[in-house]
């Protein structure tokens, strides 16, 4: 015989159940904005993007020596980066160009953080070196070549470890989220995606950066979308006008490129912002997210 109290703790039990249950129509499950009520805030050290919280990436592309690093560090961090990227694994279309300083490029990106307190974002290329340095990375960057390398994104779906994930050059949105649930799917729900422009056949810019993926991937995932508009135009002349669009389009944050002296940059030179050219933009990008009612 069941109790009365049995069945009512029963029943209580089976509601319980039923309110987590959520129809979901999209391919993707987990990054689906059915799956989460509210959007998705990735906090590192105290420093948060995504739920209304904005926060602005910076660094050169390329780590190239302590005094390039921590100059570079020490200028956006004065100028209100939140954190640093810098390039120690370099993935290069051509062989001979410079591939990174490897794991000496990982010390001086944690010097630059020593220096600063800014938590550093850097890219990992295979699941080698995710197992070897994901302990003393503070966000692993999956590049827009490896968006659908899934043993990485299955790799980095099992760190405790936040994940930026770039969308691929050629990829459509859905095959975007797709590759995001990976990684959620393997338990880390430390995700943010990053637009970097795609591959069209226009030819004054590197890329075409598809602004339009910010409010079509708010629609469907509540993950947090940066934008990279370095990467999108290829040329410091168009990044402060596609940064400046980007956050009034609703964006939770920019990854841009900063080197204090990009005609010698090994990697990225004609993308990159002076420290100069950074803190003018970084006094506009406050001014609109305060507009859209981001926290920066």
């Amino acid at each position: 015989m069941v109790s009365a109290i049995q069945r009512k703790e029963r029943e209580e039990k089976e509601q319980e159940i039923i309110e987590m249950i959520a129809r979901i129509k999209e391919p993707f499950k987990m990054a689906s904005r059915a799956y989460k009520g509210v959007d998705s805030m990735v906090t590192v050290e105290g420093r948060s993007i995504g739920n209304g919280h904005f926060a602005v990436i910076a660094g050169p592309c390329s780590v190239e020596s302590h005094s390039q690093i921590i100059d570079i560090a020490q200028s956006i961090d004065g100028s209100g980066a939140k954190f640093l990227r810098g390039g120690a694994f370099k993935p290069r279309t051509s062989p001979y160009d410079f591939q990174g300083l490897q794991g000496e490029g990982l010390e001086l990106l944690r010097a630059a953080k020593k220096a600063t307190g800014m938590p550093f974002v850097t890219e990992i290329m295979s699941v080698k070196q995710l197992e070897d340095y994901a302990d003393i990375i503070d966000v692993v960057q999956i590049g827009a070549r490896n968006m659908q390398n899934f043993d990485l994104l299955k790799a980095a779906g099992k760190i405790n470890k936040p994940v930026l994930l770039k969308r691929g050059m050629s990829a459509t949105i859905e095959e975007f989220l797709m590759a995001s649930e990976y990684i959620l799917a393997g338990g880390n729900h430390q995700v943010i995606l990053c637009e970097r422009g795609i591959r069209t056949f226009e030819k004054y810019t590197r890329n075409t950066l598809d602004l339009s993926a910010i409010p079509v991937i708010k629609r469907f995932s509540h993950l947090p979308v940066v934008i990279d508009p370095s990467h999108a135009t290829g040329d410091a002349r168009y990044v402060e006008s596609m940064a400046l669009a980007a956050v009034a389009a609703g964006a939770d944050g920019l990854m841009i490129e900063v080197h204090n002296n990009p005609e010698k940059a090994v990697s990225d030179g004609k993308q990159s912002l002076t420290p100069q050219a950074f803190k003018e933009l970084m006094i506009k990008v406050k001014q609109i997210a305060e507009i859209t009612g981001k926290m920066m």
